[in-house]
């Protein structure tokens, strides 16, 4: 593969530079039925692109300054694992409106006592008729106060190992007996819930898959929501990129200092090394291979690259970086400063300096515990791309160093 960007004249580019000249502000609806949303999926969804038209894609619309439906969950979650394992009327009355953005989508899966062992979960469904009674509780829901649809995972049968008695459904957020709590998270933003079941019917036509079958449908969910968190924009995918500090960095004269310098090199280079796996992860979801243990490897690194490139936006703001408001001079369009997060924590101290930069600074520690911790990930790495065995033996109270030694 040709990991290049094509060139400026690429037939490709032309094409969706035609397609923005006559839709210059595409609406969602637009860029669905033009199959730009997920250009990757086949028709009718998308256009069966491969990896590099794809990115070739998004390159284009971002230099354009068009930003996709805002459903991060919905697009990059909740419709793989749907179109992988939902019934033909789930695909058809759920798909479409996940791409145009018309319902926003939630993720239900964390629980305040399960830790980071997601297949601890307590959430309780028992089958009476045609529905779920769902009892418990989730933690750490993003956009659920926006959401018209949540993802759900819930234990269907308790005498089973605790992997085997988990199904997936999709639960509407407008059922009685559901409330939620909001989070205020350290930006002041409110992005995250807690959400309480009390006595909430789901209907059983709402379960995805066979019962049961949960946890292997958890696991290719979290495994593109590993992908989707670790796309170019530094905050799980969203945001400024390191392309975008180092443009600013260059706009305003470049840096002097050697030390600097090389910390700005090895931005791009962590970059680079991003990019190109973020070809392997796409090769593989084109193939129709579910996500593997390579979206770990993607999360784990971009994780950390996001708080380096927040870090580093101080850094370069001098002493200033310390105040609030402050970063890289110079102003980033909606679709790379954020959108909704550019009017957060904002001064008029630096009137010049988009506020994405010190919005991402204090956000940035939750980059590796969200989604997956990195502690969660090194794990899974450590077992399934290096083969080494579980932390403990549970079978005979020994450490893996123990076990290896016999």
């Amino acid at each position: 593969m040709d990991f290049d960007f094509p060139p400026d004249d690429d037939p490709r580019r032309l094409a969706v530079r035609e397609w923005l000249a006559d839709h210059p502000e595409p609406t969602a609806r637009q860029l669905h039925d033009a199959g730009y949303v997920v250009p990757h999926w086949p028709a009718p969804y998308g256009i069966g692109a491969e990896p590099m038209h794809q990115i070739l894609i998004d390159d284009e619309l971002r230099r354009a300054g068009v930003r996709r439906p805002e459903n991060p969950i919905g697009i990059g979650w909740a419709a793989p694992t749907i179109a992988l394992a939902g019934t033909d009327e789930q695909k058809q009355r759920y798909l479409d409106p996940i791409f145009t953005g018309e319902e926003f989508w939630c993720q239900m899966f964390s629980e305040p006592d399960a830790g980071s062992d997601l297949a601890n979960i307590g959430t309780r469904a028992v089958r009476d008729g045609d529905e779920y009674v769902v009892n418990g509780s989730k933690i750490w829901t993003s956009g659920g106060h926006r959401a018209k649809f949540g993802i759900l995972i819930a234990r269907t049968d308790p005498d089973q190992p605790k992997h085997k008695g988990i199904s997936y459904f999709v639960c509407p957020t407008d059922l009685p007996g559901l409330t939620m709590t909001p989070i205020i998270d350290a930006t002041t933003a409110h992005s995250f819930n807690q959400v309480f079941f009390d006595d909430v019917r789901i209907p059983a036509e709402n379960l995805v898959g066979a019962e049961g079958d949960g946890w292997r449908l958890a696991r290719v969910t979290l495994a593109n929501e590993r992908v989707s968190l670790s796309s170019a924009g530094s905050l799980w995918g969203e945001g400024p990129s390191a392309d975008d500090l180092l443009d600013l960095v260059r706009d305003a004269g470049g840096v002097a200092d050697p030390v600097e310098r090389q910390r700005l090199a090895g931005l791009w280079c962590e970059a680079e090394v991003l990019r190109l796996n973020r070809l392997r992860t796409l090769t593989a979801q084109i193939a129709g291979k579910e996500p593997g243990a390579e979206a770990s490897i993607q999360k784990a690194m971009a994780d950390e690259h996001g708080q380096h490139v927040m870090e580093m936006a101080k850094e370069v703001a001098g002493t200033a970086g310390m105040l609030v408001g402050s970063g890289p001079p110079g102003r980033l369009d909606d679709a790379k400063s954020g959108g909704t997060t550019e009017n957060r924590l904002t001064t008029r101290q630096f009137p010049d300096v988009s506020s994405i930069w010190h919005y991402g600074y204090v956000f940035a520690p939750a980059l590796t515990l969200g989604g997956g911790t990195f502690a969660v990930q090194r794990n899974i790495i450590a077992e399934r791309v290096l083969g080494l065995p579980r932390e403990i033996d549970t079978e005979r109270g020994l450490s893996w160093a123990e076990a290896r030694r016999g």
